[in-house]
């Protein structure tokens, strides 16, 4: 006697339908019926893609633990159908012994850093071992991505502090050479404005040179039978009379000017030797006087 009992398929899955325990049929996506008790459906497979994360704990060659975690996608080819189902018992702890072998024993080959540049070819090496060997139990190895490599905690303080120092020590670099231009900059700028400076002093004389040379002539053509030592001592004792005025209208003014050529120098001091000279001869008579007054008394 034979029993229909109905099952359905959802969209992008197959069911495996076995007969006596012999594989029968395969049922495609919607309703379905077996006939029991002779048949039975035993299992179904998805073709959607499926992903498998796998943390691989592993050193590399400067002895350096880190833990890899590699990312696989695969889904089941719908021409192998029969060998996905029936090939492997756990196909997701297949994939994770290949991927353990793949890492185990390429990683070991790189240094740290070089390990976290070769990772697209370490995902690469991880893909072509899984496709040749999963291809004959019929799923399809779509990608291998290398997600994460986290070393220990204190090689990655490690890592940190030596990018840090490498990065003071640029900073420090450029901040050098920052001061250093700025220092070349002002010497430039003071070397420039000296130079103007004593270009403006050098055309200030020769214009007072030239005035005073355009006065000399004046005077002359004007005040005859003058010599040109009379006017140059009329013009020095001009401008003599104005800068000390200049200097006497300034509210804080505190200078005394004193003449300093030899011969004014010298009048003065036989001035001062004279005065005192004539202060002890007027001093002498009043001794004299006052020593003998009281013996006449």
């Amino acid at each position: 006697m034979c029993l229909l009992q109905c099952f359905t398929i959802s969209t992008a899955e197959v069911g495996i339908i076995e007969q006596g325990g012999k594989f029968n049929r395969m049922a495609m996506p919607g309703l379905g019926f077996v006939c029991c008790p002779f048949e039975r459906l035993v299992g179904k497979l998805s073709f959607r893609v499926q992903q498998l994360d796998v943390k691989v704990e592993t050193k590399t060659l400067d002895n350096v633990f880190v833990t890899a975690i590699v990312s696989i996608q695969f889904q089941v080819l719908r021409e192998k159908v029969f060998e996905a189902f029936y090939a492997l018992s756990n196909p997701q702890q297949q994939i994770t012994a290949h991927v353990y072998d793949v890492m185990r024993s390429e990683l070991p080959k790189l240094d740290l850093d070089a390990a976290f540049e070769a990772k697209e070819e370490l995902a690469l090496t991880v893909k072509a071992a899984l496709s040749d060997t999963m291809t004959g139990y019929g799923y399809q190895i779509l990608q291998a991505l290398i997600t994460d490599l986290d070393p220990d905690q204190r090689v990655k303080n490690a890592m940190n502090e030596i990018n840090s120092s490498k990065r003071l020590k640029y900073a420090a670099a450029e901040r050098a050479e920052g001061d250093k231009i700025l220092q070349v900059k002002a010497a430039e700028a003071e070397a420039e404005s000296k130079y103007l400076s004593g270009v403006g002093v050098a055309k200030q004389r020769k214009a007072i040179v030239d005035g005073l040379r355009l006065s000399i002539v004046d005077f002359n053509e004007t005040v005859k039978g003058s010599s040109t030592k009379e006017v140059m001592d009329l013009l020095l004792l001009t401008q003599y009379f104005d800068a000390i005025k200049e200097i006497g209208s300034s509210n804080n003014c505190k200078t005394t000017f004193i003449p300093g050529s030899s011969g004014i120098t010298e009048d003065m001091r036989n001035s001062m030797i004279q005065a005192e000279a004539a202060q002890v001869t007027n001093i002498g008579p009043k001794l004299r006087a006052s020593v003998r007054s009281p013996a006449g008394n």
